[in-house]
């Protein structure tokens, strides 16, 4: 019997490139479909039990609007990650999201970012990997597939142990193909993780708990965050995968034709 697994979306915050519109809702797929639409037609088919939106203030009713209480007949539920503006500039990370669904998640879930295009087959072999194990998981890709050319981002780098297991990950900001040199300890034959894990409710559990003390201890921070890519591995073994699926992701408002374009390119030739 297969055991039941929730995907989630962290889709509370919203882009500030994007001018005050919602960034999951951009058109980058044939018929109007939408980026976040997009993800769910590459990740339903690996059979998930129910869908979970992570939604802020600004998100959720246009989320439930679109999507109800139900989608291609799987149940969907929202969790609200919340915090207080008058202490905070923003919410608390990736960690303080998905520890905001952990009443939802009955037994296992993956877990994802809703601006990246993973591919089918990075959702298939993490809901695969939570049948056999209770080890959390990730899905890595080539640093130098996942850089922008001209703009910067952030990634989290991965450093193995001598088991091959993730020992840390290191967040590193504002990067971009053209100014890797600037980064010694950084090489394009580096991988990193997109925001994209698989693990049980207990995992869950103990980030919940990890999440208390680091709310306790940085309640005077302002803007520090807690990145799920991060602390995982300090809880933890995590065990790694990686897919030849293409990456895709929309940062601003002019890469919705770039991304549409090459995704019409990557469906026309998976036939």
């Amino acid at each position: 019997m297969k055991k039941d697994v929730s995907l989630v979306y962290m889709v509370a915050w919203m882009s500030s490139r994007f001018g005050g519109k919602i960034k999951q809702f951009a058109k980058v797929w044939p018929h109007d479909s939408s980026l976040i639409e997009y993800s769910l037609y590459q990740a339903l088919p690996a059979w998930f039990s129910k869908i979970i939106f992570i939604v802020g203030k600004m998100t959720e009713l246009p989320f439930k609007e679109m999507f109800w209480d139900s989608y291609q007949w799987i149940p969907v539920e929202y969790a609200m990650q919340s915090f207080d503006e008058a202490v905070r500039d923003r919410p608390r990370g990736t960690v303080d999201a998905l520890c905001s669904a952990k009443n939802l998640v009955s037994w296992s879930c993956v877990v994802c970012n809703w601006d990246d295009i993973y591919g089918t087959r990075a959702f298939t072999i993490l809901i695969q990997h939570l049948q056999d194990s209770e080890m959390p998981a990730l899905v890595w890709y080539p640093l130098k597939n996942v850089l922008p050319d001209h703009w910067t981002t952030n990634r989290g780098i991965l450093r193995l142990d001598e088991q091959g297991y993730v020992e840390r990950v290191e967040e590193t900001l504002w990067i971009a193909k053209d100014s890797l040199e600037k980064f010694w300890l950084i090489a394009e034959k580096d991988i990193c993780n997109m925001n994209i894990f698989a693990m049980d409710a207990h995992t869950i559990s103990k980030l919940d708990s990890y999440m208390t003390t680091f709310k306790q201890e940085h309640s005077w921070d302002r803007k520090i965050e807690c990145y799920l890519p991060v602390e995982l591995p300090k809880i933890s073994k995590v065990k790694m995968y990686t897919t030849n699926d293409p990456w895709f992701w929309v940062t601003n408002p002019e890469d919705e034709e770039i991304v549409r374009n090459q995704i019409q390119e990557y469906e026309n030739n998976k036939h």
